[in-house]
């Protein structure tokens, strides 16, 4: 290891100023490694890729990023994104059809992720920097998954460690639990030979862990879980509710909505609580992205009917990171909305929870997040997601936001106050400096 500071390199490909749900925890988790007297580059995605292809990017979090931490784009092809044909190169601008069949015909030799080019330019940004000052240690976060594949090429051909940190399923469809890839793809191979040469393996949770375990069983020993959890320096303490019987409540969803989620199951059921007569007025609150890619805003409002007349629901539009407090400052009510099932927790559950806010599940029965949520005093379960059922649980965590117990309030937020992001990291990171001591324990 180096005689000064441990010297890390992340591969992040969604880092400040990237929006997307995964920021967080390699946000979090470069601010630790940081903060515990590592020397930190992170190689994240070129900026074009950001505002041109995404659309839009979340500023505020650069100032959460330590200063101390150094950043990389490496470069991305953009042949699968690029539009302007003022800017495709002669071969393309004049053989279309052609350029596209060659560029199609040479992803078949390379790793098997659209993100593929990044990942190969990251291994040569990683080998000139590691030239210049050795690096001790390579993590990778996935998704894009062609990070792991940067790790292990990196590894291979340096001697260095890597751990890759799985903040996604790569060959598991979690929407679906069923495998992603058809028998004998590449993916399958690429993923065996990653994690088996892995110094480590990281997952969200323990369903995640032990699916990945019985699928690579020499690699087992190696994989360990790190959860999410919530971020206190972009999290304000949330003052107690006031939800008194002066105003309607505020049922609010705070997140990205995207199409993998019951979005029909939390309308349904609650337009049955309003009809019912149930807290006459109350509102259900959007706050966030609709979808990841701005492009597709338009076509998702369609898709989950937020242009119907219907005021009650509404939506608000996104929401800094650094500004979240204040929806959650007028929250009554948080409503817990999550697709897949047993393998998918959900990084916003360890907010919800520190908000101290009576919190509705709205998601398949057996989420990995109940495990969680099962020891939190103000969750409302409707056990799925039957309209009728989430109108029900929905009246009850209204009638608790009413009655606003400072005691149950103050129990549930002493409960989250156990997930703070860093404190899952801690472990992790002494484990990591004893692999950059020592080398891969492989």
């Amino acid at each position: 290891m180096s005689a000064e500071r441990p010297r890390l390199l992340y591969l992040a490909f969604y880092f400040p100023p990237s929006r997307a749900s995964g920021v967080y925890r390699a946000r979090a988790t470069a601010n630790y490694f940081a903060e515990s007297g590592w020397d930190v580059t992170v190689a994240r995605v070129p900026q074009w890729f950001l505002t041109d292809v995404v659309g839009s990017t979340d500023d505020g979090l650069l100032d959460t990023v330590d200063p101390r931490i150094a950043t990389v784009s490496p470069e991305l092809d953009d042949f699968m994104w690029e539009t302007d044909v003022r800017a495709f190169g002669s071969f393309r601008g004049n053989f279309p059809f052609l350029a596209a069949r060659w560029h199609k015909w040479k992803q078949r030799f390379k790793f098997p992720d659209r993100y593929a080019s990044w990942g190969e330019s990251a291994v040569e940004e990683g080998l000139r920097l590691h030239a210049e000052k050795p690096f001790d240690l390579v993590i990778a976060t996935g998704n894009p998954f062609s990070a792991f594949g940067a790790a292990y090429e990196l590894g291979k051909r340096t001697g260095l460690p890597y751990v890759v940190d799985y903040r996604d399923s790569w060959t598991l469809d979690l929407f679906k639990n069923a495998d992603a890839f058809p028998k004998g793809d590449k993916a399958w191979r690429w993923e065996k030979r990653i994690l088996e040469h892995a110094a480590e393996a990281l997952f969200v949770n323990e369903a995640l862990r032990e699916w990945h375990a019985d699928r690579y069983p020499r690699a087992a020993g190696r994989m360990h879980v790190m959860l999410n959890g919530w971020d206190p320096d972009v999290l304000p303490e949330v003052p107690d509710s006031t939800a008194d019987e002066d105003r309607p409540l505020s049922y609010s969803y705070i997140g990205t909505l995207t199409a993998n989620q019951p979005v029909d199951a939390l309308f349904a059921g609650f337009r049955a609580m309003a009809d019912r007569g149930r807290h006459p007025g109350a509102t259900l609150d959007l706050y966030g992205h609709l979808g990841f890619f701005a492009k597709y805003e338009s076509r998702m409002r369609a898709d989950i009917g937020l242009d119907e007349d219907y005021d009650r629901i509404r939506h608000h539009g996104p929401v800094s990171k650094a500004e979240i407090g204040r929806a959650y400052a007028a929250s009554d009510v948080l409503v817990f909305l999550v697709g897949g099932s047993k393998y998918v927790t959900s990084g916003k559950i360890f907010e919800y929870m520190a908000t101290g806010r009576p919190i509705v599940s709205v998601h398949e029965s057996g989420s990995a997040a109940e495990e969680l949520l099962r020891d939190y005093p103000l969750w409302f379960n409707p056990g799925g997601l039957e309209p009728d059922a989430v109108a029900a649980a929905m009246a009850d965590a209204g009638d608790a936001a009413r009655k606003a117990d400072p005691d149950l309030a103050g129990r549930a937020r002493a409960y989250a106050a156990g997930f703070t992001r860093y404190r899952a990291i801690e472990a992790f990171e002494r484990r990591a400096r004893a692999i950059a001591e020592n080398g891969s324990p492989r």
